[in-house]
């Protein structure tokens, strides 16, 4: 029961997003809960790795090493590149680069194993992302659109800290100490990680809800050709340097699919609540695709 409902999370998505869009004052007193949302999420990922999972950083480490090469050297310039193609305003091109310039998103290892993919390689280029964005995706960010808006770059160090880092380190903590204690219970927090990310993406959205009639269809074709040219990249990279179609998989769709809450929770809080757009939407559009896609991928040979 709890499975099926997560995997309909775009369904909720696009639900709640259009509850927002329709009764934004319902959601707009909810702005502050976004960041301690995110870290409930972050929370629920760490409570999903073990010691064991870090270990395999040393397995695979070229493979791994390519991986979130890719992931932040491609996503970020995909972006910029696309924002300067069609000329989106400065907001949501900060906002877009944010969403690029993230580690890889949670559903990535879900999205993984329905694609026949390697599991244990995703949750710890997952991990490995992650721990990495606390420097990588302030830098990132700057570099690409500090000519054009603000990006103070310490205070945003210090929020991917809190919001990250710290609830993952509780998360694996707790997995570590309790882990056998609470198995009865796990099940439950990927259905509460789904609930608070599209609980974040109905805010955004309230928030918004001039900006989306006015950009709307500019915006949603930037997010659908990023997160493509991402899903695309990482898999023919991959088989140019040779590696099986199971690795490729995988690769496509850790770099493709992002951790879209963080890009909007630390969009809000740095830029505005307008640049937080390109991350609603993306949360959307890449389990959508991803899904698809890992539909595809299932009915063919490995």
């Amino acid at each position: 029961m709890i499975h099926q409902i997560t995997r309909l999370f775009p369904l909720w998505a696009v639900l709640l997003s259009a509850l927002a869009y329709a009764y934004p004052a319902a959601f707009v007193a909810l702005k502050p809960g976004i960041i301690p949302l995110l870290g409930l999420v972050m929370f629920g990922m760490g409570m999903t790795l073990s010691l064991e999972d870090f270990k395999r950083v040393f397995q695979q480490p070229k493979i791994i090493a390519v991986g979130v090469l890719l992931q932040f050297a491609l996503m970020p310039l995909i972006a910029w590149l696309i924002a300067e193609l069609l000329a989106l305003p400065p907001y949501l091109m900060a906002g877009l680069v944010l969403v690029g310039a993230c580690p890889g998103g949670t559903a990535s290892n879900v999205v993984c194993y329905l694609a026949r993919g390697d599991v244990a390689l995703s949750i710890t280029m997952t991990t490995v992302s992650t721990l990495l964005a606390i420097i990588a995706t302030p830098l990132l960010t700057w570099l690409y659109v500090g000519q054009k808006v603000p990006v103070p770059i310490e205070s945003m160090l210090w929020s991917i800290f809190k919001i990250v880092l710290l609830p993952v380190s509780l998360g694996v903590l707790v997995n570590t100490l309790y882990g056998r204690r609470l198995r009865p219970i796990k099940p439950l927090f990927p259905l509460i990680s789904i609930l608070a990310i599209v609980l974040i993406i109905g805010i955004v959205v309230a928030l918004n809800q001039s900006n989306i009639a006015r950009m709307g269809m500019l915006l949603a074709l930037a997010v659908v050709l990023h997160n493509l040219a991402g899903l695309a990249g990482g898999y023919w990279i991959a088989r140019g340097l040779g590696w099986d179609r199971r690795i490729s998989r995988t690769l496509a769709i850790e770099v493709g699919m992002q951790n879209s809450g963080l890009g909007v929770a630390l969009s809000v809080k740095y830029f505005s609540a307008a640049a937080a757009l390109p991350g609603a939407i993306f949360s959307i559009w890449h389990n959508l695709s991803g899904s698809m896609l890992a539909g595809y991928w299932s009915r063919r040979e490995s």
